[in-house]
């Protein structure tokens, strides 16, 4: 008989590699997990409000458009500066012409001629009014409105950035204040159930438990629509989505002492008075553009031309001609309608002034108003923190007083509810401190990026000034496009 095979050396062969895969599929797994728990046991780098201000301030869609509208205001300066640059054209014609001329003998000649012409012509206004010259100052004076307009852009969006930031981070505390709140209605309500079972207290604790459970409830759904709508807000006015935010801190540091200074910082500062100051300098300018129709105007022109006619008979016909000629228009009635642009224009200055006094005692209105409500924000904020502290305590000692049975379950409910509201009433203090400091700051004039020191490009509106200032030609714009 033949030799039997060894079974256990067989068996011994397959059995190294079932262990490694089997040892494979449990530490896998492991390995995965644990590198999951490694993640989440990192800290989530948190956004500041400085750095949500920067990025609001880089891609803030409002910001970015309001830009662009400067940009084309820019433009009016080199369309001014064009009074004062010669223009040049360039003409050419050609044609077929067919000539029959009738002789004294009753004959005719005919002749297919085939002329043509080109020139260059060039106009200079040598004067016309200090028109030109008025129209220069006013499109810069536009210009320099138009950038305080931009700040002011930049000082609300600013402002709605660190409002929105704000209300995520306030709905978020209120959320998790309402969470905690639930728990405690429901751990209150599951001893309260286990007293009614003892005979302890009576049906209508448990009822009134539970009334203040769904309450709690209903409040944490409020609070949770209310934080997706700040976080949509916020994502709307920042650019991205709200992540981990810390804290922030008002902007004392950057605030006038008193009421007194932040008057004479809005006087001087605010972007809407600075911005109508420059509207009142363009309306002065449009008075001497207007009048400018009543002044003569002068120029001259330079002319060069060569007409060349093809005649078969006659052969080619060449004619050169250069003519440098003055022009003098005095205007002596024109139906009245650059007095009536005159008299238009003066009230439109009178217009202008008169908005500019209505901005200011906006502005001064708006000062004191912020310097008002921000420090009664300091003494709501010291008023809630008072009011949380004796809240806490007084539930804590219902509570010891409950278990005594020297309180009802109604008596720590109520007591509980007073702490709810007292820490509800702290967050929003905490979030009204910090939004008006910041209006206080935009109120002065002082909400943008240099005193807040962004951490983020400068945006300067004087860079694409010089760049378009003084271009003769070209059709892109400076970005390229």
């Amino acid at each position: 008989m033949g030799r039997r095979p060894d079974r256990s050396a067989v068996g011994a062969v397959p059995f190294f590699p079932s262990f490694v895969h089997t040892l494979f599929h449990i530490l896998v797994p492991m390995a995965a997990a644990l590198a999951i728990v490694f993640a989440m046991a990192l800290p989530v780098r948190a956004e500041t409000l400085a750095e949500a201000l920067a990025r609001a301030y880089q891609g803030n869609a409002q910001l970015n458009t309001e830009r662009a509208k400067l940009r084309s205001v820019d433009e009016g300066v080199p369309q001014a500066l064009g009074g004062y640059r010669p223009q040049v054209t360039v003409g050419l014609s050609a044609g077929l012409m067919s000539v029959r001329n009738m002789l004294f003998d009753s004959t005719s000649q005919s002749a297919f001629l085939k002329p043509w012409m080109a020139g260059i012509t060039v106009n200079q206004t040598l004067f016309n009014g200090y028109k030109t010259a008025n129209t220069v100052r006013q499109a810069e004076a536009q210009v320099r409105s138009g950038r305080e307009s931009l700040r002011a852009v930049e000082q609300s969006v600013l402002l709605d950035s660190a409002s929105a930031y704000m209300s995520v981070l306030s709905n978020q505390s209120l959320v998790e204040a309402q969470r905690l709140n639930v728990t405690f209605l429901r751990q209150t309500l599951d001893t309260v159930r286990t007293r009614l079972r003892v005979g302890d207290v009576p049906p209508t604790d448990v009822a009134q438990a539970e009334a203040r459970l769904a309450r709690a409830t209903a409040d944490l759904n409020n609070a949770e629509v209310a934080l997706a709508v700040s976080q949509a807000t916020y994502t709307e006015v920042i650019g991205v989505a709200p992540g981990h935010l810390t804290a922030a801190e008002p902007a004392d540091r950057l605030l006038p002492a008193t009421r007194d200074d932040a008057i004479a910082m809005a006087r001087r500062e605010n972007p809407t008075i600075v911005g109508a100051t420059y509207d009142t300098d363009a309306a002065q300018f449009a008075i001497g553009i207007a009048g400018s129709a009543l002044y003569p105007t002068l120029g001259v022109q330079g002319n060069v031309q060569r007409q060349v006619d093809s005649d078969p008979n006659l052969g080619t016909q060449q004619s050169d001609q250069a003519s440098i000629v003055g022009t003098l228009n005095v205007p002596l009635y024109d139906g009245g309608v650059a007095s009536s642009q005159v008299r238009q224009a003066k009230e439109a200055l009178a217009q202008a002034r008169n908005q500019l006094d209505r901005v200011r005692r906006q502005a001064q209105t708006a000062a004191v108003a912020a310097w008002a409500t921000h420090e009664g924000a300091k003494i709501s904020l010291n008023a809630a923190q008072s009011e949380v502290r004796a809240a806490t305590l007084a539930l804590e000692g219902v509570q010891k007083e409950a278990q005594a049975g020297k309180r009802t379950t109604l008596e720590v409910l109520n007591s509980q509810q007073d702490l709810m509201q007292a820490r509800a009433r702290l967050i929003s203090a905490q979030q009204d401190r910090v939004v008006a400091s910041y209006t206080l700051l935009g109120a002065i004039g002082r909400l943008d990026r240099v005193h807040l020191a962004l951490k983020s490009p400068d945006y300067d509106p004087q860079v694409h000034y010089q760049q378009v200032r003084d271009a003769w030609h070209g059709l892109r714009t400076p970005s390229g496009q």
